[in-house]
């Protein structure tokens, strides 16, 4: 009996062994050390919202002006200036070059004092929540332009009036916005392309995550002149070179 109970065993035994074994089961296998490998962890891509950073209310239209209010050519090309000779016996007169001026100012934002608060112009803010409008003027008689849904938007304040500030985002969009809702809170907005988000100031670092254009997120830290930011987006923190992002001037220190 003993002997008929083995040889059932050593065959069941075999037909297990021989049996095909379920993929569930030798990914199992692999993942205990059993012959495969893991696969490679690729950084996580922070993706910007589907919904644009403004949108047009359905109700209002921008009128469309002409730069300077000088109507357009018809034709749509600009007219020739006519050439007048100079007289017969005549010199042509000689223009003299215009030497630079030595103390010109350097290219860049020139900074003022508010008017109202004090605090330098321009300088950036950020708004405070998912609903924003920014109107055509300082007062809520001013046509809504804009309507903003997305809080922590980097702007850049250009001027004071009473509680109203004339801000621009990153697209060169212009106009008035409350002041109640704007924050002092530094922040960035990815632009261009995808920018890696990497470990430490290095382009050689490792790559923490990759963040996609119009990604919004907190400055932590720029040191003065420096060409590495310390940010945090998305749960994220690391580095990213001050070109890939919108948000502070040129070799300026934030906070």
């Amino acid at each position: 009996m003993r002997a008929q109970m083995a040889w059932i065993g050593i065959a069941m035994l075999a037909w297990v062994f021989a049996a095909p074994w379920p993929a569930g089961a030798q990914s199992a296998l692999g993942q205990s050390g059993l012959g495969q490998s893991a696969p490679a962890v690729k950084p996580p891509v922070v993706a910007a919202p589907a919904s644009p950073s403004h949108a047009k209310p359905v109700h209002k239209k921008a009128a469309i002006k002409h730069p300077e209010g000088k109507p357009a050519h018809p034709a749509g090309k600009p007219q020739p200036k006519p050439v007048v000779a100079p007289a017969a016996g005549v010199p042509a007169p000689v223009v003299a070059p215009v030497a630079p001026v030595a103390d010109a100012p350097p290219p860049g934002p020139q900074f003022v004092k508010g008017s109202v608060t004090g605090f330098v112009l321009p300088r950036f803010a950020a708004l405070k929540s998912d609903k924003v409008n920014m109107r055509a003027g300082p007062g809520t008689r001013y046509q809504i332009d804009w309507l903003y849904q997305r809080p922590y938007l980097p702007v850049r304040i250009e001027r004071e009036f009473d509680v109203w500030r004339l801000v621009v985002d990153s697209e060169g969009v212009k106009g008035w916005v409350h002041s109640a809702n704007l924050t002092g809170r530094r922040s960035f907005e990815i632009i261009g392309a995808e920018r890696a988000l990497r470990g430490s100031a290095s382009a050689d670092a490792s790559v923490v995550a990759r963040l996609m254009p119009g990604v919004v997120g907190h400055i932590v830290a720029c040191e003065a002149n420096a060409g590495w930011c310390r940010v945090e987006s998305g749960g994220y923190e690391g580095w990213l070179q001050r070109e890939d992002f919108w948000g502070t001037f040129p070799g300026e220190a934030v906070p």
